[in-house]
């Protein structure tokens, strides 16, 4: 099977590109599969993840500037050049399958191009952030978003991460398909270290402001504890962030870590997960935490942590009511007993979600519509 992934890039570190190292490295281990990666704007850069030495790579050089919008005129100017060169590409490698993964142009020409070959569309954002804006946009926006439901048409299937998102689509081409673990390490966290962890892109959308005041009141009655946040993002949103830190006099408790490339071994050597986010799709560094036996408390936001989180296994809190997060917060820091059975719950649930289970509905996917054309 020759299967093409399209993305903007696999240097920077992000969920959408470590779910395709999975993904990609599990295809790439068929012997029968050829899997081939083009990015627009991969600069010369490594991978910041481990990619299979047989999967090829090939970057196109599109560039856009992505401190303005795809369709800005500088990058819109860019787009011909996008879609030839893909188009040649295509006719290359003559792939039975072609994947988008990131929300780029792609998105937008790919069912149009290279026809009578299977195309499939992955969402890895929550399609909540548009409730509103359908609502009450102007004209030039609401006929932007009859186009976007006329793209998602036009694809053989649009895969989203949890039944929730699927309600969103207009479709009936829609799968759903969660992401898949990581790791799931042989063991778990001993849940004795006074540390909270958090990770992911540091950006507004992840709420953690809204962790900073958390933290400041359940760490009154627990000043031994430490709260890492790991992950890079925006430089401004960060600045801000640690300046809200100092200004509360945490700065010995609450440390924003920078990024990891390993962040198991971190999980592992902490005792709690905590999730702010606005909104997540399917959080897969909530499924990682849990396949490391840590509890979790998470705001539930739209849609994806309920998809994961019981009160087996951790906490849902209502939605931006930071006082009942940092009381729930506090009750985990002091009970020990709470922390272990939550844990054991959270790592028997991450075991529903190993590569092998999430990665044969892919290919069950993929073989129903190579038969299909065939």
């Amino acid at each position: 099977m020759r299967i093409i992934f399209i993305i903007d890039q696999v240097y920077l570190h992000g969920g959408i590109e470590r779910v395709l190292s999975i993904k990609a490295n599990y295809l790439a281990k068929g012997m029968d599969n050829d899997i081939y990666i083009i990015t627009t704007e991969q600069k010369n850069n490594i991978p910041c993840y481990d990619f299979d030495e047989n999967i090829i790579f090939d970057d196109i050089e599109i560039n856009y500037d992505r401190s303005k919008s795809y369709f800005h005129p500088v990058n819109l100017i860019k787009l011909p050049k996008h879609i030839s060169k893909i188009r040649s590409k295509i006719k290359k490698i003559q792939p039975e399958v072609i994947v988008v993964c990131s929300h780029s142009t792609d998105t937008y020409f790919m069912p149009f191009i290279a026809k009578g070959i299977p195309k499939v569309k992955e969402f890895h954002f929550s399609k909540f952030i548009e409730k509103q804006p359908r609502l009450n946009s102007n004209m030039f926006k609401k006929y932007f978003f009859k186009f976007t439901d006329y793209v998602e048409k036009k694809y053989d299937k649009l895969i989203v991460l949890n039944d929730n998102e699927a309600n969103y689509y207009k479709t009936n081409n829609v799968v759903v398909i969660p992401n898949p673990l990581t790791f799931y390490p042989d063991i778990v966290s001993e849940l004795s270290n006074k540390t909270v962890i958090s990770a992911g892109r540091i950006a507004a959308v992840k709420g953690y402001d809204l962790l900073v005041d958390i933290w400041e009141m359940a760490e009154k009655e627990n000043k031994d504890w430490k709260l890492h946040i790991y992950g890079t993002g925006d430089a401004d949103y960060e600045k801000m962030l640690q300046d809200k830190i100092n200004e509360k006099g945490l700065k010995d408790s609450l440390i924003l870590k920078g990024a990891t490339n390993n962040i198991m071994d971190k999980m592992l050597t902490s005792s709690i997960y905590v999730m702010s986010s606005h909104n997540e799709c399917f959080p897969l560094v909530l499924l990682e935490a849990q396949a490391c036996g840590l509890p979790i408390i998470s705001f539930d936001c739209p849609h994806g942590p309920k998809s994961i989180i019981s009160k087996e296994n951790g906490c849902l809190v209502e939605l931006y009511n930071k006082e009942e997060f940092a009381k729930t917060l506090d009750e985990y820091m002091q009970n020990f007993e709470k922390r272990k059975i939550k844990g054991v719950n959270a790592r028997i649930n991450a075991s529903n979600y190993t590569v092998e289970k999430v990665m044969k509905i892919w290919q069950d996917m993929f073989n129903s519509l190579i038969f299909k054309e065939a």
